[in-house]
């Protein structure tokens, strides 16, 4: 059938489809978390020697959150006939909805951090041991550049060049009020680069095939399905989606010990928030106790205690562990990049390509095809993983 057919097959479906895509454009939550005030409160917690617990401001809401909520709850799911895509349905109203709560209470201290909870998770036990495993390797082993010579001017014109191997546009704009190095928005098809940032060469070829090779793919992927839940996002996507990026890195020989280290430190972060740490002894665990530089230890801890317990980053480890497992399987990693999706949902997107309503991934994350890996380190680290 071609997509009129579909469309016509599946008249309650798409119906149901569109009406959460016009209410969900409201709702993007990197929109929200991130600090307008970074820099300065950045610079009086290192003036306080690190006593200062920062005070961040957020940007306001421009949503009714009840209304938004009555809005999705509302959906007709019942005339969804097919059992497993009714179900899938159902789990992205809650999805979206937890997203509303996470929003509003951003800034709220505990009731963020809840909502925090609810939407992604906290580490597990096996979680914290994966990040400590990774830890204890010495990064002598390792070879790595890391001198931080190039601006973001710089790393805009790597960006455009680096994509020129695909087949879409998108913008790239720079900001101060981001916490990474780089970031997409999917909505607005953009990448976001920080404006004060000194880049590595690795570390935009990371950002390249970490930003542009999967988050961008991904996002032109599901311009490209008739369902717009594609590009809105499924249940849990953060995670099958940082560690499709992450594994990106893997395959294109430029994840190094540093950067697998962080995502070890993000787990370890998070993992503060369930033991009570606040903002200050958080940073003193990294800096202290785990010796990271201070820039480093602060960045970190502004991640996973923006909004007051943002537990999100923890994510990217356990993504790399799944994705990494899937692939060596030998699965399919298209279907994972046909759009903002799940593993977990695996299944139910291949049957909605059987049925029409899925297409195929335009767009394939050119890492995964040249497979430039090499260092057997990462391979043994990442093969022991639980």
């Amino acid at each position: 059938m071609n997509t009129e057919d579909v469309v016509r097959t599946y008249e309650d479906l798409f119906k149901i489809d569109a009406n959460l895509n016009h209410l969900v454009q409201k709702i993007e939550l990197l929109n929200y978390i991130n600090p307008s005030n970074i820099e300065s409160e950045k610079k009086l917690f290192f003036s306080s020697k690190y006593k200062y617990e920062p005070n961040f401001k957020y940007p306001k809401i421009k949503f009714n959150g009840y209304e938004l909520h009555r809005l999705f709850f509302s959906q007709r799911l019942e005339h969804i006939e097919d059992e497993d895509i009714r179900n899938l349905y159902k789990d992205i109203i809650y999805e979206y909805s937890g997203l509303i709560e996470c929003i509003e209470t951003i800034g709220l201290g505990k009731k963020f951090y809840y909502n925090s909870l609810k939407s992604f998770g906290t580490p597990t036990e096996c979680d914290i041991e994966n990040a400590k495993f990774i830890l204890r390797f010495d990064d002598g082993d390792f070879e790595e550049e890391m001198l931080p010579m190039y601006t973001a001017e710089d790393a805009m014109e790597y960006f455009e060049d680096y994509s020129n191997r695909y087949d879409f546009d998108f913008r790239i704009k720079k900001s101060t009020n981001i916490s990474a190095a780089a970031m997409v928005l999917n909505n607005q098809r953009t990448l976001v680069l920080r404006k004060n940032h000194k880049y590595s060469k690795n570390q935009l070829k990371v950002l390249a095939n970490h930003e542009i090779g999967v988050h961008m793919v991904t996002t032109f992927n599901a311009i490209e399905q008739p369902l717009k839940i594609f590009s809105n996002g499924f249940p849990n996507n953060v995670e099958t989606q940082e560690g499709l990026a992450v594994y990106s890195e893997y395959m294109s020989d430029c994840l190094t010990i540093t950067r697998l280290k962080e995502l070890a430190y993000r787990v370890i972060a998070a993992d503060s928030l369930a033991k009570g740490y606040d903002f200050q002894a958080t940073f003193d665990l990294l800096y202290n106790q785990y010796k990271l530089n201070r820039d480093k230890a602060f960045t970190i801890t502004l991640r996973v205690h923006r909004g007051g317990g943002f537990t999100k980053d923890f994510l990217y480890l356990t993504g790399l562990n799944k994705v990494y497992n899937y692939a060596k399987e030998g699965n399919d990693l298209s279907v994972l990049l046909t759009g903002k999706v799940t593993l977990e949902y695996k299944e139910v997107i291949e049957k909605m390509q059987g049925l029409g309503l899925v297409k195929p991934s335009k767009h394939y994350t050119d890492a995964y095809l040249t497979n430039s890996n090499s260092d057997k380190n990462f391979e043994f680290i990442l093969n022991g993983l639980k």
